[in-house]
């Protein structure tokens, strides 16, 4: 009899979360829709619907006049049942000092709140920096601090969950040991971290060019820094610790080589491009702003001189990888374009007898923002339905 009954309460359970997780997509189902789409009977949807509006999850919406009889109900998941907020760190770059963007969204996605803002982290410390930006996010937004149910941190490191500790990352602060753990008790509420270019994959698969492939490689371009994210069929290959993607410290150098020691940060790099583009006669305060200028002029060898770098780095991708599409992404690419793009993909066929297909991000918002907000709000959707399991 114990048996049964647990069969049933899994059975229960497994229904409500199938019922959830199609009110959390496509949203606005009355029960005849949902029982098509989970070919679960008309008494076990009604009940399901009940425990899900008990439990403040699902909500009435409307009514639908349009077809005979009583009208059906309309029901869509309660945005208000839990929020995830996003913050992401950057390092410091052309602005001279580390800042945060962050945003706070709903269950149903919709970004009730969002800033950016310079911090000073040699004055204040990341912890107390964190729980501030929450607390922004939350009287921005009206929403009660205790119904953040996921913090999602991106930042310009690697993120070894064994440790629980940020490597390779230059704001100050980032990198102590046990940190993310004291964020989190700090708020009350869990704390994921993840690379920034792994977050803005996460991004690209969702709302970018990465959304109809088998996967992709994604090469960031950063203000400063280089990175790279690996999406295999819409899962991230993050490594045994974290680091997979930190092409930037790729050696280009023999081991006897008497010369200076390079790597792909100092061939293609924030800093290189700003010594390329004034050899070339490229104006340009930022990287991006020389890239963009280049871009729009069509003209010169700047482009062709940089492409022929990005090259180097994407021909050990794209042998290595294989992937089926590589994406440009960062603001150095968003700057750059189509006309990069072409000159990219026009240089990877010179460099090495290569099959790959070079697309521009198709984002032109802050990726790691948007990455990090889909990262948090599939967790939190998850714990949702995972509680419900468990219930």
């Amino acid at each position: 009899m114990t048996r049964l009954a647990g069969s049933s309460k899994l059975l229960r359970a497994m229904n409500e979360s199938a019922a959830l997780a199609h009110l959390l997509e496509p949203g606005m189902l009355t029960r005849a829709d949902l029982r098509k789409l989970t070919a679960l009977s008309t008494p076990t949807i009604s009940e399901v619907l009940r425990r899900l509006t008990d439990a403040g999850l699902v909500t009435v919406v409307g009514h639908n006049s349009g077809r005979p009889g009583p009208n059906a109900e309309i029901y869509a998941a309660n945005p208000d049942a839990a929020f995830s907020a996003a913050i992401s760190v950057r390092d410091i770059g052309a602005s001279g000092s580390p800042s945060v963007a962050a945003a706070l969204c709903d269950l149903t996605g919709a970004v009730r709140a969002r800033l950016e803002s310079p911090i000073d982290f040699l004055v204040t410390d990341p912890k107390t920096a964190m729980l501030q930006v929450v607390v922004q996010l939350s009287e921005q937004a009206g929403v009660p601090a205790e119904r953040i149910r996921h913090v999602q941190l991106g930042v310009a490191g690697s993120y070894d969950t064994r440790t629980q500790t940020i490597h390779h990352v230059d704001v100050p602060g980032f990198g102590a040991t046990g940190l993310v753990p004291e964020i989190a008790e700090a708020l009350g509420t869990h704390v994921g971290v993840d690379n920034d270019v792994n977050l803005a994959a996460v991004a690209e698969r969702r709302r970018g060019v990465g959304r109809d492939t088998d996967g992709f490689a994604l090469l960031w371009l950063g203000q400063e820094g280089l990175g790279l994210a690996i999406d295999i069929n819409g899962q991230l290959l993050r490594g045994a610790r974290g680091g997979a993607g930190e092409i930037g410290y790729v050696p280009l150098y023999a081991p006897d080589d008497t010369g200076r020691k390079l790597d792909l940060q100092d061939l293609f790099g924030g800093a290189a491009i700003l010594d390329l583009a004034r050899e070339c006669g490229v104006s340009g305060r930022t990287p991006a702003e020389v890239v963009a200028t280049a871009s729009a002029l069509s003209a010169g060898d700047f482009l062709p001189r940089l492409a022929d770098r990005i090259a180097i780095g994407l021909a050990a991708v794209i042998a290595v990888l294989d992937p089926w599409m590589v994406v440009l992404a960062g603001p150095i690419a968003q700057a750059g374009g189509e006309t990069l793009r072409g000159a990219v993909a026009t240089a990877i066929q010179r460099a090495a007898p290569l099959e790959g297909s070079i697309a521009i991000t198709g984002l032109d918002d802050d990726a790691v923002l948007l990455g990090a907000l889909d990262a948090g709000l599939t967790a939190v959707r998850e714990t949702l339905i995972g509680a419900i399991r468990d219930s």
